[in-house]
């Protein structure tokens, strides 16, 4: 890139690169921002103030504008903004958030004008896209993984083994897991277990919202038959 040349704007959907598609400029992205925390706000009589209680999260949008020239073709510019999943901005090139485009884009403006706006609606948080899963064949108890972000995690994990494993996380025992199948995938965040895709979360005895790693390294421990273990989504920030 020559000296004062601006690196051009672009979006990966879905492992795909908005540069990839002829004819297709994106013009500008949303700022970096903070989601909104929801608040629940009480007043109670005989007391002073009032009692805030964190509710979490919002979701939120993110406008991005989008222009075209030279030769393009629209609906393939079309098939690629009808989508959801993840997407990564390029003023945030090492993260990922999970989105959906909910409102309609004009289309017609975009060929006529050459410019419209995409609206993503974005999940609170976001993840990595440098960190790899960690696997780990023939694990011996405990293995530590680290939360590079800078709010706590739920991430996936998948255990193979046999019989009744017994996990927990930085000490605290956590989950009772029935291991009959021989594997098993539970995904915090979600708060399912499931084996492809079937759901087991009978096999799976304790409170998913429990199992959060803190920023920075964590501890995982278990007792019982373990042959591999994978993670993934162990880093988040917000």
């Amino acid at each position: 890139m020559m000296r004062g040349e601006r690196m051009r704007n672009y979006i990966v959907i879905n492992n795909k690169d908005s540069r990839e598609l002829k004819g297709l400029l994106i013009s500008s992205l949303a700022p970096i921002s903070k989601p909104l925390q929801r608040n629940n706000i009480e007043e109670i009589d005989g007391r002073d103030g009032d009692v805030i209680t964190k509710l979490g999260y919002s979701a939120y949008d993110k406008e991005v504008m989008i222009g075209l020239h030279g030769n393009y073709d629209v609906d393939e510019i079309i098939k690629y903004f009808d989508s959801d999943g993840i997407v990564t901005f390029s003023n945030e090139p090492d993260k990922y958030y999970k989105f959906s485009i909910l409102e309609q884009i004009d289309f017609e403006k975009l060929v006529q004008f050459k410019t419209a706006t995409v609206i993503f609606h974005v999940q609170p948080f976001k993840y990595s896209t440098l960190d790899n899963k960690k696997e780990y064949s023939s694990p011996t108890s405990p293995i530590y993984i680290r939360n590079n972000g800078n709010y706590f995690s739920k991430p996936i994990m998948t255990i193979q083994g046999s019989g009744t494993i017994h996990l927990s996380l930085n000490d605290v025992q956590l989950f009772i897991i029935d291991l009959q199948d021989g594997e098993i995938t539970i995904d915090f965040a979600e708060m399912n277990a499931y084996l492809n895709t079937v759901y087991k979360n009978r096999r799976v005895q304790g409170n998913y919202d429990n199992f959060n790693l803190n920023v920075g390294n964590n501890k995982i421990s278990w007792t019982g038959t373990v042959s591999y273990i994978s993670i993934e989504n162990y880093s988040r920030w917000i």
